[in-house]
């Protein structure tokens, strides 16, 4: 029961994670609101991820993964309701805050489930994110309403819910186990840094997909419905596959050289995914750029936990934090270089911060070597 709660926590946040681009097109807003949108929402991200994991080491998994699927509900449900531009604002801040406390509390549990295959266990779990993802990219191109998609997803979370409150989940490690003043003695840790800034980079890469990748489809005269279709049978399925693959992959290969030969595919296949203009080819580069990030985030979290044996979660709610930021900072910028349309030229953000995902994953590699220093406490 343990593993089929994480996995709906996690399927559920596939479902949201798409839905601002899924209906961006929809909501007849500028580029430059569409990033703040986007921005927003990485907010709220930030502020849960932040402060789930020390509530999750302290208190335990189930009232986080709780409080973080009723506010996707609450949100979701007055999505339709939201009046406009600044309630839709208000709408995706709470999106945020009930997405990060999810993505914490459903990948700590399983990293607490199975620490000895971690990095094969995160990425069977995140799986499920792209089978959420395949749902509602797919859904939203077949022109349903915007409240119905809304109202189905915060319907399918609802049951979700049901299923993490009915599960019994580990404690919580307690005071006695990690105390709050270990926490800047984490942060200062060269390896703690380097993964934040690598999480960092690799989320404004996957959600600039997820956000911009219909809108900048639909800009270049795909219609609305086969770029959905794009995202859904190409970048999601992508991830989906990706991340069965891999989950046998790192049973036998470690977890760095995985997410460095990551990071160069992705470069690859997102600058050319962005210079094609056939239908098809872009579907199989999209497809390429889904495979290629499809390992990076659960094994980051997985590097994570394995490197931070104490304190665990808050490890991972710091590195995940990162990740939104990375979402927060290059949404606008994106936003900006594609005012006036050109879509393409703040898309182009992508590959050049895989390149750098490269060099930052090469510089980690001696980092993660050197000896642990003890905590005092």
């Amino acid at each position: 029961m343990l593993i089929l709660a994480a996995t709906l926590a996690i399927f559920v946040y596939g479902l949201i994670a798409p839905i601002l681009g899924a209906l961006l097109p929809t909501y007849g807003l500028t580029a430059g609101q569409q990033g703040v949108l986007a921005m927003l929402y990485a907010i709220g991200l930030i502020i849960a991820s932040l402060s789930a994991g020390p509530v999750i080491d302290l208190k335990g998994n189930k009232v986080a993964l709780l409080v973080g699927l009723i506010l996707i509900i609450a949100s979701l449900v007055a999505a339709p309701n939201a009046g406009g531009y600044s309630g839709l604002c208000g709408v995706y801040l709470v999106l945020g805050l009930g997405g990060g406390v999810v993505v914490t509390g459903a990948n700590a549990l399983v990293g607490a489930i199975e620490p000895t295959r971690r990095g094969s266990a995160l990425n069977f779990l995140n799986l499920f994110f792209g089978l959420g993802g395949i749902v509602t990219t797919y859904v939203a191109s077949e022109g349903l309403n915007p409240a119905t998609v809304c109202y189905g997803i915060a319907g399918l979370t609802a049951l979700a819910f049901l299923a993490n409150a009915s599960t019994r989940m580990p404690g919580p490690s307690g005071e006695s186990s990690f105390r709050m003043n270990e926490v800047p003695g984490l942060i200062s840790r060269p390896a703690l840094l380097l993964l934040c800034f690598f999480l960092f980079l690799y989320v404004s890469c996957e959600v600039g997909v997820w956000n911009w990748l219909k809108v900048y489809l639909v800009g270049v005269h795909f219609d609305a419905r086969t770029a959905g279709h794009v995202v859904s049978y190409g970048f999601a399925f992508g991830i989906l596959v990706g991340r069965v693959v891999v989950s046998k992959i790192l049973l036998k290969t470690p977890a760095l050289k995985v997410t460095l030969i990551a990071s160069a595919c992705i470069a690859i296949s997102t600058f050319v995914m962005l210079q094609l203009s056939s239908p098809t080819a872009i579907m199989i580069a999209v497809f390429c750029a889904g495979l290629s990030m499809a390992p990076v985030f659960p094994t980051t979290l997985a590097i994570t936990g394995d490197t931070f044996q104490r304190g665990t979660a808050t490890a991972m709610g710091i590195v995940i934090t990162f990740g939104w930021i990375g979402l927060a900072v290059s949404s606008p910028i994106i936003g900006k270089l594609a005012e006036g349309g050109d879509y393409r030229r703040g898309l182009m953000l992508i590959p050049i911060f895989a390149l750098i995902m490269v060099l930052v994953n090469l510089v980690l590699r001696p980092v993660l070597h050197r000896p642990v220093p003890v905590p005092v406490v």
